[in-house]
């Protein structure tokens, strides 16, 4: 069972939200922009006989799961289901103010620099052997700064390009795109043929969506965003962000994507266009959706036409990026070492394959997203309990982080700018170059 796309989109677009945002704001007043120390209290090292809280934006798991962790370890877990703005702002207060709030929480991509230069959590490598879950677990590199891992990722989310396969052979195209120029080309032969007026999906509404599309984009083309110093990499016109500024905004100028999508966020997206047959394409898309939202008839017209294609890329596929969600130990934990061990249990590659509905229905955990362990991925795809799961497997592979050493402390405000200038340059209100510009220009404020 993949991630489904309601509970995707309550962690997508998150961070930046004037909530999530505020409350980082007063953290980062309240400690000076540095680094604090934590509590003055290390947290007990009992492991057994505890009650933990663990505190996620998702629904409880199995009672007969934390039951078993229960009688194994003699740890009893409390679960606190949070909507994630609110869980952020509950994170922030309580490493702000030094108190207790939960003995393991949330920690998404996206925070991993802010909370690694406050150093609200602790390192995960002081409790597990992080070094030996690098191999099986693509995406811990999300989560490590400065070699010090903030988090473990308990899901693999990332992006990826979608087709409706159905449309395309419509359109005549019988060999799939592996470059951007030959997929650019497949869509505007699927518009002059008629197989679809407005092929491509690209959400230009002023929110994160955007950014991650263009990040994707930038990455295809076998650009980064920032440098590991957090200097912007896409201000040359031959840059690889640059140009996927232009290829994006083109897009929607040239009538590949919808005049409407001015405003479509990229849930709307993928709900009432790719999943209704009305683009054939997303070039930056939710892994997972295939199973979760086109083939499922009640949400989707396209039920078993939509698939997986590899990422294309400047010259051939490529990796695609990062953005999975992990759980990590605030500094203030009153029991560390047993919320590293209820991590560990948590993230293990047999309970993955337990939550992701492989060992039947009475294991599953409804919410559950596409398991970070790449042997527990692999195992979906060979019992089929994973559509596209060769495809998906092999991704997760090779899937990069967006910010190499970790998103930076200032993301909220540096996504702000993204989102916010591509869609002004959608709309015509600014061109591409004065939108690279005032992106740059948030950057290296932020960074200097």
């Amino acid at each position: 069972m993949a991630r489904t796309l309601s509970s995707r989109r309550g962690r997508l677009g998150r961070t930046t939200t004037a909530g999530a945002a505020a409350a980082l704001a007063v953290a980062l007043a309240a400690c000076g922009g540095s680094s604090s120390s934590g509590s003055s209290a290390a947290g007990s090292s009992q492991t057994s006989g505890v009650t933990i809280t663990v505190a996620l934006a998702n629904t409880a798991l199995p009672k007969a799961a934390l039951a078993a962790f229960t009688k194994q370890t003699g740890i009893k877990v409390k679960w606190v289901d949070i909507d994630w703005d609110s869980l952020q702002t509950k994170i922030s207060a309580a490493a702000t103010a030094q108190t207790y709030f939960a003995d393991a929480t949330d920690v998404d991509w996206s925070r991993v620099g802010q909370l690694s230069k406050l150093s609200w959590f602790y390192p995960m490598e002081q409790f597990l052997n992080t070094k030996s879950m690098a191999a099986d677990m693509p995406q811990l590199a999300s989560f490590t700064v400065g070699g010090k891992v903030i988090g473990i990722p308990y899901d693999a989310s990332f992006m990826v390009t979608t087709v409706n396969k159905d449309l395309f052979a419509k359109a005549h195209i019988t060999t799939m795109p592996t470059t951007l120029d030959q997929y650019t080309a497949d869509l505007k032969k699927l518009q002059t043929s008629g197989a679809s007026a407005h092929p491509l999906d690209i959400p230009f509404a002023a929110a994160e969506g955007l950014s991650t599309y263009w990040y994707e984009t930038t990455g295809a083309l076998g650009g980064t965003i920032l440098d590991q110093s957090y200097k912007p990499q896409f201000t040359s016109p031959d840059s690889p962000g640059y140009k996927a500024a232009e290829w994006m905004i083109s897009a929607i100028k040239s009538g590949l994507v919808p005049k409407s999508n001015i405003n479509v966020t990229d849930s709307q997206g993928m709900q009432t266009l790719m999943a209704k047959g009305q683009v054939a394409s997303i070039f930056s898309d939710y892994s997972g959706n295939v199973g979760t939202l086109y083939n499922v008839p009640s949400a989707s017209s396209v039920v078993n036409q939509v698939e997986y294609l590899p990422t294309p890329g400047a010259a051939g596929a490529a990796a695609n990026w990062s953005n999975p969600d992990g759980i990590g130990i605030p500094k203030e934990a009153k029991y560390p070492k047993a919320a590293a061990k209820f991590i560990q249990w948590f993230t293990s590659e047999q309970q993955q394959i337990d939550f992701a509905g492989v060992n039947g229905a009475a294991k599953a955990w409804p919410t559950y997203p596409l398991p970070s362990h790449l042997s527990a991925v692999k195992v979906m795809a060979t019992r089929g309990n994973l559509v596209g799961g060769d495809a998906l497997s092999a991704m997760l592979a090779t899937s990069k982080p967006v910010f190499e050493g970790g998103a930076p402390p200032w993301y909220p405000q540096f996504s702000n700018s993204v989102y916010t200038n591509l869609h002004a340059a959608a709309a015509g209100s600014e061109t591409v170059a004065q939108a690279i510009k005032a992106i740059a220009a948030t950057a290296n404020g932020l960074a200097s």
